[in-house]
């Protein structure tokens, strides 16, 4: 596991346990707070302070017969009365601290669950209402003989009950289960209490859970980074195959999709390479044959000097195809690399289009060819001037070279709410449907190229990247008629 695995995994693992501790000490301090609450001997809550109300009431007015009757009668809530000498009514037990507690609540600011009320025989009482923990305890077996020696008839400690307050049933009546059966201890008592889990079982099980889903959550975040690292180490050395899939699964993230990105970009680099890698043997193969015939003239004026005027013609000629060539790879590389810094200004179409066609119906009649232009269609453009003719010439001066002997090149323009659209169309050999897109590379020739045609393959590719660096779009397609159509729609301004 390398140091990004471990960064995710301590990271996660340390938010995970800050959740669990948080979470835990809210859960102890509810808890602990819940326990101080019933630590308390003395209910307070709405139902005891209504059974408080109607004991207080029934001792004013009824006095200890009416609150003895009732007492005796009430099914729950059963109300303590506790007398000055201590004693409760009923002869119930009332420990010092329930009383003592209660007698701190009366006395308090807030004394709720708790009153004192006078009979009318002027004797005074405590009344409150035990809490379940202290009426728990009579269930205990040392309650029983303090149950059994408060004088009360039939109060039988295993039918006097936290749950049930009503009076002792009337002899007769089915006695109570005997110890051993199912509801009772061993020794005939309550049954044992559930005692809650130590809290460190629930912290060790949050800390294991934490532990692994740290684990996992790292180690799936660090996986496909670590197949990035390995993917770039092997871009750098030379290798840029395809190392993620093609097609994304379903449901996937950032990371794959980083991934096919990153493949994306591998694919583009081949491409740039093997673009420059044909480039250079390209533009070597196009100077070796001038620099050849070069070499022959100047061989053949040093053999034989009364042909020197023919000799140097034919190198005048090749000096200037060289130079040629050389000024349109440094168009298109300067192209390619957006370094054309030339202003840019507003100008006609429709004027710069008749100048391109009048040169290029020069050219078309010395060659036995000719050029018509049909439309009327003008439009002000912002761009660079130069080079929207420079690819307008490219594209129609390729259109004559391909046509036949005394063949026609029609050049038409069309214009829409976007785009000026101008098409050249030519009745040549056309080209192959599957070289329609690779026309415009640097010095591709299509199969059904001549020999004898002029050129280097580089005029289509400069036309490309011109009408592009305008925001337009170049596309070529074969006639029905025979022949190749090229359309360049170059973008109207922005109204």
């Amino acid at each position: 596991m390398g140091r990004l695995f471990w960064k995710f995994f301590f990271s996660i693992l340390l938010a995970q346990l800050a959740a669990t501790a948080a979470i835990g000490g809210a859960v102890w301090l509810k808890a602990r707070a819940a326990a101080e609450t019933r630590a308390s001997d003395i209910e307070t809550g709405p139902p005891a302070e209504m059974s408080i109300e109607s004991a207080a009431a029934t001792l004013a007015f009824g006095g200890t017969d009416g609150l003895r009757q009732l007492l005796e009668n009430m099914p729950r809530h059963r109300v303590y009365a506790v007398g000055d000498d201590g004693k409760e009514l009923l002869g119930r037990i009332a420990s010092p601290g329930m009383i003592s507690e209660a007698q701190k609540m009366l006395a308090g600011p807030d004394p709720r669950g708790v009153r004192s009320v006078s009979a009318p025989d002027g004797k005074r009482y405590l009344l409150f209402l035990p809490s379940r923990r202290h009426l728990g305890a009579l269930d205990g077996p040392d309650s029983r003989p303090l149950l059994a020696g408060s004088g009360i008839p039939g109060l039988d400690p295993q039918v006097y009950r936290r749950h049930d307050f009503r009076r002792p049933p009337p002899p007769g009546d089915a006695a109570p289960p005997p110890p051993g059966e199912p509801g009772r201890g061993e020794a005939g008592g309550p049954p044992p209490r559930f005692r809650p889990l130590t809290p460190f079982i629930p912290i060790a099980a949050a800390v294991v859970a934490s532990l692994l889903f740290a684990a996992l959550l790292a180690w799936y975040f660090a996986r496909p980074i670590r197949a990035l690292r390995q993917a770039f180490d092997a871009a750098a050395s030379g290798d840029l195959a395809p190392r993620f899939p093609a097609k994304q699964r379903a449901g996937g993230d950032e990371l794959t999709t980083l991934g096919c990105d990153f493949d994306r970009m591998t694919a583009r680099l081949r491409a740039l390479l093997d673009g420059q890698k044909n480039l250079l043997h390209d533009v070597s193969h196009e100077l070796r044959s001038p620099l050849a015939r070069l070499q022959a003239a100047i061989g053949l004026a040093h053999q034989q000097p009364e042909k020197a005027a023919t000799s140097m013609e034919r190198i005048e000629r090749e000096s200037v195809r060289m130079d040629k060539l050389v000024g349109e790879l440094l168009t298109l590389s300067r192209l390619e690399a957006g370094a054309v810094d030339a202003p840019s200004q507003q100008f006609s179409i429709g004027e710069l289009l008749d100048e391109v066609l009048q040169d290029a119906k020069f050219e078309a009649a010395t060659n036995g060819r000719e050029v018509a232009y049909r439309g009327d269609a003008d439009a002000q453009l912002n761009g660079q001037p130069e080079l929207v003719a420079r690819a307008i010439e490219n594209v129609v001066r390729n259109a004559i070279k391909h046509s036949p002997d005394g063949g026609k090149v029609q050049v038409e323009t069309e214009l829409d709410a976007r785009f000026i659209r101008i098409r050249v169309m030519d009745h040549g050999p056309g080209v192959a449907q599957e070289d329609l897109g690779k026309i415009f590379q640097p010095f591709y020739r299509s199969i059904g190229t001549e020999k004898d045609v002029d050129g280097h393959g580089l005029g289509l590719a400069i036309a490309q990247q011109v009408v592009q660096q305008h925001g337009g779009r170049i596309a070529a397609a074969n006639r029905i008629g025979g022949g190749l159509c090229v359309e360049l729609a170059l973008p109207l301004p922005a109204a």
